[in-house]
């Protein structure tokens, strides 16, 4: 049976093709990925769902990215056997790929990693030296251009949602990728080109993460540049998805 706890689907497919799992980013929830299910009508879309947020809010923060792919693992072990590809936005990104490190050498490997608006591990440290404060966690989101404005102009909403938002950059700063054997897997990099915190080349930089086929997609816009999932990125992750289950798509390079 299904881990209903950190798995969340948003539309049943009776019989689907394939499975896209996808992680969202810092201070974000699973509901960020329900315009991807609406989409993709032949692939079961499976959206994390981290603790200590909506449903989840009265169960302790992860204490790490690596605790939260232990988790994502165990709870995938629940699902029956699909061809699998996983999507992750920022942070959502680190965590999808350390699940992918996790299933390379198992029979429930992944497909095709698909990873958004992150630096790659290699490059080392890609978050600011520490947030000590609110103010800092604050500052950075404006910077990321990731929130709504609402939030950050009402201090009840900001006071109820830093919690969520510290736990979440304590996990991602306390990060520390240990090099190993590059993945199988294909693996496709999305990042916007004007978003603050990752350069271009610095999503190219995936392509040392695989002994697969390596696709970069640039689109324009800051680090949310999905925001509202257009039409191409959502194209995008179809493309993915066709690679991933053995289809003929378009060119990847390398």
């Amino acid at each position: 049976m299904r881990d209903d706890r950190w798995l969340r689907i948003y539309r049943p497919v009776p019989r689907p093709l394939r499975r896209l799992v996808c992680f969202p980013h810092a201070g974000g929830t699973a509901g960020f990925f329900l315009p991807v299910a609406q989409a993709l009508r032949d692939t079961e879309v499976i959206a994390v769902q981290y603790p200590g947020r909506h449903d989840r809010r009265n169960e302790p923060f992860s204490p790490g990215i690596e605790d939260m792919a232990d988790s994502v693992v165990a709870a995938l072990g629940t699902c029956p056997s699909l061809p699998t590809i996983l999507f992750g936005h920022s942070m959502g990104a680190t965590v999808a790929f350390e699940v992918a490190r996790r299933l390379d050498d198992t029979p429930a490997a992944v497909a095709h990693l698909v990873v958004s608006g992150r630096p790659s591990p290699t490059l080392g440290e890609s978050e600011p030296a520490g947030l000590p404060d609110d103010e800092a966690v604050i500052a950075e989101l404006r910077r990321m251009s990731g929130t709504d404005d609402v939030l950050l102009r009402e201090p009840d909403l900001l006071r109820m949602a830093m919690p969520v938002l510290r736990a979440d950059y304590a996990a991602v700063t306390g990060y520390r990728y240990e090099a190993g054997e590059p993945l199988r897997a294909d693996l496709t990099a999305l990042v916007g080109d004007d978003d603050p915190g990752v350069p271009v080349e610095a999503a190219e930089a995936w392509a040392g993460c695989t002994t697969g086929r390596f696709d970069l997609r640039v689109f324009a816009g800051g680090h949310f540049y999905l925001k509202g999932w257009p039409g191409p990125v959502v194209a995008a992750l179809a493309e993915a998805l066709r690679v991933g289950h053995g289809e003929e798509a378009g060119r990847a390079s390398r």
